[in-house]
């Protein structure tokens, strides 16, 4: 990398180094865990700081089969807020890595 025009150099060591810390936050995202609930707490669902959903609980007393729509709102209602934490816990963890250039649309920075 020595020798390249411009300051390449150094532009090309700061891309590894950011690659390295993205790397690095994935991993951290990956163990983070979200908890969020609808309907009081009747249905709740974990994700990690990814926004992958890991896991779904339901209370049984929400369990009417004469129903099945509200469930399906409060599964949905607390899928949608997990997700929101977690896209929010990520673009903050990425704000610190990157400075903020994460909000300038580049590919994989949100």
């Amino acid at each position: 990398m020595k020798g390249l025009p411009g300051g390449m150099d150094k532009i090309l060591k700061q891309a590894q180094e950011m690659q390295s810390r993205m790397a690095a936050l994935d991993e951290e995202l990956a163990q983070e865990t979200i908890e969020a609930t609808a309907g009081g707490g009747m249905v709740t669902v974990t994700a990690n700081g990814k926004q992958e959903i890991l896991k779904v609980r339901i209370d049984p007393q929400v369990v009417d089969k004469s129903d099945v729509e509200m469930l399906e709102d409060l599964v949905l209602a607390a899928v949608n807020e997990a997700r929101a934490k977690a896209q929010s816990l990520m673009k903050e963890r990425l704000q610190k890595i990157t400075g903020g250039i994460g909000g300038l649309g580049l590919p994989g920075l949100m």
